[in-house]
């Protein structure tokens, strides 16, 4: 008898294990990572190497915060590489004078940034309303604005670069503050925001709902056309800040490379990250933490002389090792 029950309680200890290493696999990744580097990649402990890999994950967090609402209501938004241009385009049309002449320059750049990130989330939204209002299906329906946006952006700009060498502006992606990059404030701070919505807010438990069974939410009385109206909204937000971002960094507006690409980052570092995409369970510390393992992967392998090429396929490899990952936690 005492056999089996020390069978019994074995068994569970294992049980036990594996729930941990399941669940904390992200985090345990990035410390395996962190470990390595500190052990093999010379000048890793530096601010300089610190800021750099903080700079390359912050537009892809800021972006991936609007994703992984997104994704937790079962959706998928593939425009928000097309709202960075869009957001990226208009901006510069306002603070240069081109579109509207405004003569205080402090006050031309907060109009800019106003109304470019104001028309990204309006777009945003657009995509909710068409997902809601005649029931297609997410990735159709932003793929509408992921060909049609780039091409506002084009449009708005004559596909012209659009350069500019103006502070006021670019302390958004250059400036510092405490001896931290803005860019990297910004980000941390729409990670809290996010994450506190989605534990604490009553929004935040309605996303979850309508994500784990929507049909069930509608039943509850949750608004479910409105909340994910909103969260679209909110996903070109978090686009139009990232856009901005960009232009900063670069001293130029390019609508043609704005954002190009950056739905697959963002997806990936949500998936990474830990939040299911079926919808209904996210995080978006997970999020961040996703967005690092896979930009210190892509940094180690530079560092050790690996080709760009081949931490491209770690980085799909690292997509299909998270989706294996979530089925074994739902399992």
């Amino acid at each position: 008898m005492s056999d089996v029950a020390t069978d019994t309680h074995k068994l569970a200890k294992s049980f036990d294990a594996t729930q941990f290493l399941t669940k904390y696999s992200t985090v345990l990744a990035l410390l395996a990572l962190v470990i390595f580097n500190l052990i093999f990649t010379k000048h890793f402990i530096s601010v300089q190497t610190l800021n750099v890999n903080l700079t390359q994950v912050a537009t892809i967090v800021i972006v991936g915060v609007g994703m992984t609402l997104v994704i937790a209501t079962g959706g998928i938004d593939l425009s928000v590489g097309s709202m960075m241009a869009i957001s990226g385009a208009i901006a510069p049309l306002i603070f240069l004078g081109t579109a509207v002449h405004i003569s205080e320059i402090h006050l031309s750049v907060a109009v800019a940034m106003i109304v470019a990130v104001t028309t990204a989330g309006a777009f945003g939204w657009f995509n909710g309303w068409l997902i809601t209002h005649f029931r297609i299906q997410p990735i159709i329906a932003t793929l509408v604005l992921f060909i049609a946006g780039r091409g506002i952006a084009q449009v708005s700009t004559n596909g012209n670069l659009q350069p500019f060498k103006l502070g006021e502006f670019q302390w958004i992606g250059l400036g510092r503050w405490l001896g931290v990059p803005v860019q990297v404030v910004i980000m941390i701070a729409l990670v809290a925001i996010a994450a506190w919505v989605l534990r604490r807010s009553l929004f935040g438990r309605q996303i979850l709902a309508i994500g784990g069974n929507e049909q069930a939410a509608r039943l509850s009385g949750i608004p479910v056309a409105r909340v994910k109206r909103w969260v679209y909204c909110i996903s070109g937000l978090c686009s139009g800040i990232a856009g901005l971002v960009v232009i900063a960094i670069n001293s130029s507006s390019d609508a043609n490379l704005v954002g190009l690409g950056m739905e697959l980052d963002a997806i990936a570092a949500v998936a990474v990250g830990g939040t299911l995409l079926s919808g209904g369970r996210a995080t978006v510390t997970g999020t961040l933490v996703g967005a690092l393992i896979i930009q210190l992967v892509r940094y180690t392998l530079l560092s050790n002389g690996v080709p760009d090429d081949v931490a491209k396929l770690v980085k799909a490899a690292l997509i299909v090792l998270a989706v294996w990952l979530q089925r074994q936690s739902r399992a």
